[in-house]
């Protein structure tokens, strides 16, 4: 069976156990887990594995789980991976679902459940089509992706792309922003670098009636945060993605004091290796002038998150026509660039591969909150469709590099 007479069978095997697949991320999405806690996740992951006779490797970057299944067609073949991440959010749900999280504070806000689900999935329909390929798909369950230094590159340090070693490396994200039944790809960086700062400032505290003898760190900390909006508005191309926020202030904890000390916590997003180096540079120089101008110091503490997800074209070109296959060329489009940190990255940076967005919007059933969102909720008809995509390129990587 040719390929792209292979995908339309492989979507009919995944709706086939479509029930199990919804039933799963429900399940998932009651019990969440932050990062390298999700204990019961990987045990769930771990018998899900042995029910199917995959033999999978534990611990691996502490909650982590990779199993691999090995091809029966003949020839040497190569190596896949497929990666799923598997944490939640530090979110309190607000939505009324019959599913919604159990865990006070914690939420599946941004489709982890849905990911975990998908490539148990997949495991379970490329175990029954073993015969079609030579090589090996591996599968990556991965903890903490949300929170730096994240669960891929402990991953990589513990060996996940070695034994066999990886060629490829694929995964999924799924955005509401594109209704079900829709696939996003696009070539080169997808998601950005997210590093991120810390600048304390000391002052001068004292009486609110009397500032002249003060030095308020409050004032430095509003001007220091003005100066920084113009490192994207006045130093960065406007043609070149970056941005600068500052998501914290704190100070004081009175109405008729001047605090001695502020803090001000950030993040800075970019796609381009020199603007990332110029910008960490410049923050540190900004938050340091303001404050001598102003007769205070600040300690800037600035730490390098994850590297930019950058997807390889000849990768992207040989999933985007996975999805084609699965679900026709009209319901294919060009995915978004998005400046929020991915540590697939890490991946990526070592193996040629692609990260690609699955549609789980549903208008019409008002699922429609963004990634991130106490409301956030995912259109189960799509984990199908995301295990199909999956399975189609997988099949599609190892079949390319047997016939070459």
């Amino acid at each position: 069976m040719s390929l792209a007479a292979l995908a339309p069978s492989l979507l009919v095997a995944s709706q086939r156990i479509a029930e199990r697949l919804t039933a799963d991320r429900r399940h998932l999405h009651q019990h969440p887990e932050l990062g390298f806690q999700e204990f019961e996740t990987s045990r769930f992951v771990q018998r899900r594995l042995a029910e199917l006779g995959i033999p999978f490797r534990v611990p691996i970057a502490t909650t982590g789980v990779a199993a691999v299944i090995e091809g029966t067609a003949p020839g040497p073949g190569r190596t896949v991976l497929l990666r799923a991440d598997m944490d939640a959010l530090p979110i309190q749900e607000e939505s009324d679902l019959p599913y919604r999280s159990t865990v006070a504070g914690v939420m599946h806000a941004c489709g982890h459940d849905a990911h975990t689900a998908i490539l148990l999935g997949a495991a379970e329909v490329l175990l029954g089509e073993r015969r079609r390929f030579s090589g090996s798909v591996k599968l990556a369950f991965q903890p903490c992706e949300e929170r730096f230094p994240g669960g891929a590159l402990a991953m990589i340090e513990e060996g996940v792309l070695e034994n066999p070693r990886v060629d490829a490396a694929f995964g999924l994200h799924c955005t509401p922003q594109l209704e079900t039944g829709t696939l996003g790809y696009r070539a080169g960086p997808v998601s950005a670098a997210s590093d991120r700062f810390t600048i304390r400032i000391r002052g001068k505290g004292g009486h609110a009636a009397r500032p002249n003898s003060c030095v308020d760190a409050v004032v430095v900390a509003a001007q220091t945060v003005v100066m920084l909006q113009t490192l994207i508005s006045r130093e960065t191309s406007p043609i070149q993605p970056a941005v600068v926020t500052v998501g914290a202030i704190h100070a004081g904890d009175a109405h008729n004091v001047i605090p001695a000390e502020a803090e001000i916590r950030g993040t800075v997003r970019t796609y381009d290796v020199a603007l990332r180096a110029t910008l960490g540079q410049r923050v540190r120089e900004v938050a340091e002038g303001v404050a001598r101008t102003m007769r205070a110091e600040a300690e800037v503490l600035y730490t390098m998150g994850y590297p930019p997800l950058v997807n390889d074209p000849s990768m992207t070109r040989l999933a985007r026509d996975s999805g084609i296959e699965v679900v026709g060329s009209d319901n294919v489009v060009e995915g978004e660039q998005a400046l929020g940190g991915e540590d697939m990255a890490y991946f990526m940076q070592r193996v040629p591969g692609c990260f690609f967005r699955l549609g789980t919007g549903n208008r019409a059933r008002g699922i429609t909150f963004g990634n991130h969102h106490a409301r956030f909720n995912v259109d189960d008809a799509a984990l199908p469709i995301g295990v199909a995509a999956m399975c189609a390129t997988a099949l599609r990587f190892l079949a390319r590099a047997e016939a070459a």
